[in-house]
């Protein structure tokens, strides 16, 4: 892996997910955004084929399958691009490594289903382990920590800890802390505040902050499409504390901050 901070792009095959539910979920369209992301720069493309959303409902294998696989088929096609599949789910996780992607991002850190670990160890890919309290139609109801960011990383650290006892490769993981996923705006700042002290745990670490809606607790006004600013604000704490990529909606506009942020650090 390059010292460059890595930039996933995230497309969306649902009706619902929270920013950009709907826009990209007949196949033409969705091929159409992957292809323009991948010429903005992006590194890494992210299929989601069903919304966790804070209050979404869950979406049947069949039907996550059915939006998913093709459009990966479709871009593998195109493009050797490194592709994630964005599911909680073993077997839509297994049917896209078979349509080409090459990384599972699991926000339940593969606990969702008792094989998840075992399926991953055999699929062979990379894996991104993320911390979520709760479940997503629930996880904003009332979160509470102790410690935010200590449980956080220990969490992270002992889910790591089973992937590779499961016989997953330790250098084909990766963490993410969750950034909104069953958190208050004091542990989302928490944890962006302290992300060096999850970097240290010396995996790769994803930060998804792009649009989220801790950002429109800082800025009522601001809804979805106008929190860029505020993505741009909190990325660039990540690359700061050493973030290996950055999930990301507006991939252009974060390719061109990431460019300045090195020409900044590259002229000292």
């Amino acid at each position: 892996m390059s010292n460059r901070v890595k930039v996933m792009g995230v497309v969306n095959v649902t009706p619902d997910s929270f920013s950009d539910g709907g826009r990209f979920l007949a196949p033409d369209a969705a091929l159409a955004h992957a292809r323009m992301l991948i010429a903005q720069g992006a590194d890494i493309l992210d299929i989601g084929a069903e919304s966790t959303r804070p209050g979404s409902d869950p979406v049947s294998t069949h039907d996550e399958i059915a939006r998913a696989v093709p459009l990966i088929a479709a871009i593998r096609e195109e493009s050797a691009i490194p592709i994630s599949i964005d599911t909680m789910k073993p077997d839509v996780a297994r049917a896209a490594v078979a349509a080409g992607a090459n990384i599972w991002n699991d926000v339940t850190a593969l606990s969702h289903s008792p094989d998840a670990l075992s399926v991953a160890a055999e699929l062979g890919c990379e894996v991104m382990l993320m911390h979520m309290q709760g479940a997503p139609r629930t996880m904003q109801a009332q979160p509470h920590y102790d410690d935010v960011v200590a449980q956080v990383n220990a969490y992270l650290a002992s889910r790591a800890q089973a992937a590779i006892a499961a016989g997953v490769a330790r250098e084909k993981i990766w963490l993410d802390p969750g950034i909104g996923f069953g958190k208050r705006l004091e542990h989302n700042l928490a944890l962006l505040a302290n992300l060096e002290s999850l970097v240290g745990l010396g995996f790769p670490v994803l930060l998804g902050v792009s649009r989220k809606s801790f950002i429109a607790m800082l800025d009522p006004a601001a809804s979805a499409t106008q929190r860029l600013p505020g993505s741009l604000a909190a990325a660039l704490a990540g690359v700061q504390a050493g973030v290996a990529a950055v999930r990301v909606h507006d991939v252009a506009q974060t390719v061109q901050a990431l460019r300045v942020w090195d020409a900044i650090k590259t002229a000292r």
